[in-house]
This record gives C-alpha cells, structure tokens and sequence, in this order.
C-alpha cells in the first residue's frame, strides 16, 4: 500500500493576486508555480495555517488556486501617486532673464596613490636577500676552504704520526736490545 503525504497549503503574491497551492513540500509548491528560485528562502512564500484560507487549494492538490488581493478600487487606491506631467516650454519661457543655472563640475579625481615607499620596500627586500645570499655564498667557500686544510693536515697527521710510530719501534726495539745486553753482562 503506497504511503500518502501529508499536503501542506503554500502561498506566494503573483501580481494582484496570491497564489495558493496543496502540495507535499516547498520544492514540490516550487515547481507548481513553476519558479526556478527559492521563493522560501527570500521571504516571498510562505506556508498557510489558516483553515478558511487552505480550504480551497486541499480540494485540488498540485493545482495553483489564485485569489484577488482586494477589490479593484481597493488596488486603484494602493497605487503611488503618478506626478503629472511637465507642462511643455513654450519661446517665451527661453527669453527668461535669469541666466541658466552653471552644471557643477565634476569634483576632481583623487590622485592616484604613490608607489614610492612600495618601490623603497621592495628595493630594500631585494637588497636584503643579495646580500645574505652574497653572505652565504662567502661562507660557503670558506668551509669549502676549511674542509680541504683539514683533509690536508688530516693527511700531514696520518704520515707524521706513522712516521713517529715507526721511530717509537724503532727505538723501543733499541733499548730492549740494550737491556738484554746489560743483563747478560750482568751475569
């Protein structure tokens, strides 16, 4: 058994007139009156709670159901008052001694705003930046320097002390040459 929806009475103002509708949701009363924008949401439309007034668009679900705003005369009298129109000038109102009224010029444009202190800014970033990488660059080969004595002195270092250790042998060698000779003699 297919579950009925429970309809609800939208109305919006079309013209002099506002348009009731039974439908089961505001997007389905939106289609009806055939609106491609939320009228809900711009306060345009709203949901009816008065029975006398949701009467009426029950009986015909899905169907647009209009009602005048009030009478003719009452929407006559609701219009803004319509000036009249000027009247035409005629070639004597043009020999009027007043002088015409002068148009007031046009205030003059602002100038537009000096890049001075921008330009001085950038020129002192981009001075700023040349002269750490420049800095950098310097230590840079500075520690490139440094790395090549250490290498080198590391090098100095490993023939000196080899040097040394072949003496140190070489002498040890020599005094334990002389004491077996001095015990022996000592015998």
């Amino acid at each position: 058994m297919a579950r009925v929806q429970k309809l609800k009475v939208y109305r919006t103002v079309a013209g002099f007139y506002d348009a009731y509708v039974a439908a089961p949701s505001q997007k389905a009363a939106l289609e009806a009156w055939g609106s491609d924008r939320d009228l809900f949401a711009r306060g345009i439309a709203e949901q009816v709670t008065d029975p006398a007034l949701m009467a009426e668009p029950l009986v015909s679900p899905g169907t647009v159901v209009k009602h005048s705003r009030g009478t003719t005369a009452e929407q006559i009298a609701a219009l803004p008052e319509q000036r009249a129109p000027a009247a035409p000038r005629d070639a004597d109102a043009d020999a009027d001694p007043k002088p015409a009224a002068k148009p007031q010029a046009k205030p003059k444009p602002k100038p537009r705003p000096k890049r001075d202190e921008l330009d001085a800014a950038e020129e002192a970033l981009t001075s700023l930046q040349a002269d750490f990488d420049r800095k950098k660059k310097d230590l840079a080969e500075r520690e490139a320097a440094l790395a090549r004595d250490r290498r080198a002195l590391e090098q100095v270092r490993s023939s000196s002390i080899e040097a040394a250790k072949d003496a140190l042998r070489g002498q040890k060698q020599a005094y334990e040459e002389a004491v077996r000779r001095w015990r022996a003699s000592q015998e």
